[in-house]
């Protein structure tokens, strides 16, 4: 498996102290993202009415589904785990003999394998699903720093090297744009059977 990703993981791995550990395990969880699930589907509510609103509900989940899934495929885990048993898993740093005496790790509670991030792949799909939809510059400002945020946690917490944030980013991409345009379609559909 490759390894020119191995000193930048290392520049930006550090020890922060438990203070910083306990902010990237939150940033790096779901309940504190909450709000921000909710704020977007109130938006598809109030700005497309309930039957749009629930379509897109559909596609963001499917998004968000279908990056988790396509990044088991390449750590051999989840429903698609068994799709390409061929490819050569990459350990989280946490687990790498290479660098795992020189990071930071705040916990051992992961799984031992990190290409595609999961964590990358359904924030960026997220991102785009949300930011598609919202379309103001102050939502694509803020829904950035989500990213890298939840991105650069994955990192500290020792979970990911940048190549697996990179592959999950990329994965995301493709989810979230392929499922924004799905929702697009439904929308068209639904408004001309409401004109019906």
């Amino acid at each position: 498996m490759y390894t020119f990703d191995h000193d930048l993981f290392l520049a930006l791995n550090f020890d922060g102290g438990k203070v910083m550990d306990t902010m990237m395990e939150i940033v790096s969880g779901t309940l504190m993202w909450i709000p921000l699930y909710i704020f977007i589907l109130l938006w598809a509510l109030r700005k497309y009415g309930w039957r749009s609103a629930l379509a897109y509900l559909v596609c963001l989940v499917l998004a968000i589904g279908l990056a988790d899934m396509l990044c088991g495929i390449f750590k051999h885990t989840g429903l698609l785990k068994d799709v390409w048993e061929s490819f050569p898993v990459r350990h989280r740093p946490m687990f790498d003999s290479a660098v795992r005496d020189l990071a930071h790790v705040p916990s051992y509670a992961h799984g031992p394998y990190g290409t595609v991030s999961a964590h990358a792949a359904t924030v960026v799909a997220l991102a785009w699903v949300s930011g598609l939809m919202i379309r103001h510059k102050w939502y694509d400002w803020f829904i950035a720093v989500v990213v890298l945020l939840i991105c650069y946690s994955r990192i500290y917490l020792a979970c990911h090297f940048p190549m697996d944030i990179l592959l999950g980013s990329i994965v995301g991409t493709i989810t979230g744009v392929g499922m924004y345009y799905l929702w697009r379609k439904l929308d068209t559909l639904i408004a001309d059977h409401s004109r019906c």
